[in-house]
C-alpha cells in the first residue's frame, strides 16, 4: 500500500509558473548562474495529501558576477570637498581555479597606524637625546 505524501513547490521571485515541484522530502541544487545578481526570494509551498497549503519565504542575495570594493566613501556617507576614491573589481573565476590577479584591493594605511608610528618615533628620539647629552 503506498501512502500519500505532501507535494513542494518551489518559486524564484513572484513567478507565477515553479521552477521545481517535488514529492517531499527533496533534496535539489538551485542554479543560481541563472539569475541576476541582488535580492530575490525563494517562495516554498507545500500541499499535504488532505489540501493544506504551508507557504514558507527566504529572502536571499546573489553575487555571481564580479567582486566591487571600493574605498574612500562608504555607504550613507556625508561627504564635503574632493575625495580619492579607489575602486577595484574582480571575478572570481570558476570553481575549479583561483584567479589571483587582482584579487585583492589594495588597502590604505589606517590613521591609528600613522599615529603609533609617530608616538613609537617621538619616544625613541626623546630617550636618544636625553642618552646623548649625558
Amino acid at each position: 500500500m503506498m501512502e500519500d505524501k505532501s507535494r513542494i513547490i518551489v518559486f524564484i521571485d513572484d513567478e507565477v509558473h515553479p521552477i521545481a515541484s517535488f514529492s517531499a522530502p527533496v533534496n535539489f541544487e538551485l542554479d543560481t548562474r541563472k539569475l541576476v545578481d541582488g535580492k530575490h526570494m525563494l517562495k516554498i509551498v507545500s500541499k499535504d495529501p488532505t489540501g493544506k497549503e504551508g507557504i514558507r519565504i527566504i529572502p536571499f542575495e546573489i553575487k555571481n558576477g564580479p567582486a566591487i570594493d571600493v574605498e574612500g566613501i562608504q555607504e550613507g556617507a556625508v561627504v564635503d570637498g574632493v575625495i580619492p576614491i579607489m575602486i577595484n573589481a574582480y571575478g572570481k573565476g570558476d570553481q575549479k581555479r583561483f584567479l589571483i590577479d587582482g584579487s585583492e584591493t589594495p588597502k590604505s594605511i589606517p590613521s591609528w597606524v600613522w599615529i603609533l608610528m609617530i608616538g613609537f618615533t617621538g619616544w625613541v628620539l626623546y630617550y636618544l637625546f636625553t642618552y646623548i647629552t649625558i
